[in-house]
């Protein structure tokens, strides 16, 4: 009984010093805050060694009063155990554990014309579509001035009419002078000079139509067309103004986005080069959108590190979503880990002392509810909880609250 009294006032003499001690940590501290501008390379310098020095006599106290409170429990578990220690306590569930990378990227598409001029541009004469409307492949979404090109039209036109009338005219005449040389008049010179004229003119003519094709074709490149089907997201070009496809200050004149082929663009760091690959699940999460993370898989993995960010670029694609746009701020989850049926415990619970990690369980001794320490492997970590590999198996009552101040073998209530 003697040297049980003796351990407990061991114990509460070891409690009173790391006290002491905690207060003249902190002494010390206000005290460097207050000194510390009067001499910064001496006086400070000297604090931060003494505070090491405590913190090291601190940990080493502490690893005593633990030392201690084993050996109480054995002198006297009955005495260890009167006093009951409040706790809180969860089930621990088998279930699936995952770990993601994440990282942030924005939104892209591979669905973003600028539409420009089928040929060299011209003065824009009208203009059939504003800023957010809906267009089709191939409509016009602008009209060039395109008077020179009508008139280019005409005279060819005007130009293959009178062909054609002195194509026929020279027609007439070499029949005329075929049946005559047929019933043995005129000169045979006659028929082929005739022939000739013919033929002269019959490749004029078809020069003359592929002039009259190359001018309706050129008028047609007064219409502007839509390359793709989509929105109209800027149209920055006015009537009267030269129409390129792009303003002198290089912005798009007239700029057409599509919700097809959206995709979310990010970098990696590339020390996850090895972790990261073609095919792994993805969640995005775009906070603007209110919506839960879209799935997908990654369909792109960069080929090269970009030497400035030391970093590669992953592309996942999307499904056409209207809260979706280009160039939104989003956050890929790249899941390079996941174990089945998995114990999983919140991260703060895991423990650490000279020997291995450990958690708190409550477990049933007799009539009474006992903490016992269980020593743990522990493997990813993610979104507070810690993957347990061993040393737990499903089902137990793991001390979620008040596990700081327990020890082995301690008598515990919930309650």
């Amino acid at each position: 009984m003697i040297n049980m009294i003796s351990l407990i006032n061991k114990f509460k003499m070891k409690k009173t010093t790391s006290a002491v001690l905690l207060i003249a940590v902190t002494g010390l501290f206000l005290a460097s805050c207050g000194a510390g501008a009067k001499d910064k390379k001496g006086g400070v310098g000297d604090l931060k060694v003494k505070l090491e020095k405590l913190k090291k006599e601190k940990s080493s106290l502490d690893a005593d009063i633990r030392k201690l409170e084993d050996e109480i429990v054995k002198a006297d578990p009955t005495a260890a155990q009167q006093v009951k220690k409040l706790v809180s306590v969860d089930t621990l569930r088998i279930q699936d554990f995952v770990h993601f990378i994440e990282l942030q990227g924005k939104i892209g598409t591979d669905g973003v014309a600028y539409v420009s001029p089928t040929g060299q541009g011209g003065v824009v004469k009208a203009i059939y579509v504003k800023t957010g409307q809906k267009v089709s492949k191939g409509q016009v979404v602008a009209k060039l001035d395109d008077a020179m090109a009508r008139q280019s039209v005409v005279a060819a036109q005007q130009q293959t009419g009178q062909l054609k009338a002195r194509l026929a005219q020279a027609q007439t005449i070499y029949e005329r002078y075929q049946n005559l040389w047929k019933q043995n008049i005129g000169a045979e010179i006659n028929v082929i000079n005739a022939k000739a004229d013919v033929d002269a003119l019959a490749a004029q003519l078809r020069a003359a139509e592929a002039q009259v094709g190359l001018a309706q074709e050129q008028a047609n490149m007064s219409n502007v067309r839509a390359g793709i089907s989509g929105v109209v997201d800027q149209v920055n070009v006015r009537v009267g103004e030269f129409f390129s496809g792009m303003s002198p200050d290089r912005k798009p004149q007239i700029m057409i986005v599509s919700s097809a082929g959206l995709k979310v663009e990010v970098p990696v760091p590339d020390n996850y080069v090895s972790k990261v690959k073609k095919g792994d699940k993805v969640e995005v999460l775009v906070t603007e959108t209110g919506k839960p993370a879209f799935q997908s898989t990654i369909s792109v993995v960069g080929a090269a590190i970009d030497p400035t960010t030391r970093s590669f670029m992953v592309e996942a694609k999307l499904a056409s979503d209207p809260l979706l746009k280009p160039n939104q701020t989003a956050v890929m989850r790249i899941l390079d880990y996941e174990a089945k049926a998995a114990v999983s415990v919140p991260v703060n619970v895991v423990q650490t002392d000279e020997k291995s990690k450990y958690v708190y369980v409550m477990e049933k001794a007799g009539d009474k509810m006992i903490a016992r320490k269980k020593q743990v492997t522990v493997g990813e970590a993610y979104n507070g909880l810690i993957e347990i590999k061993s040393g737990l198996t499903g089902g137990e009552l793991i001390i979620t609250e008040g596990y700081q101040t327990v020890y082995d073998g301690q008598t515990v209530t919930t309650n």
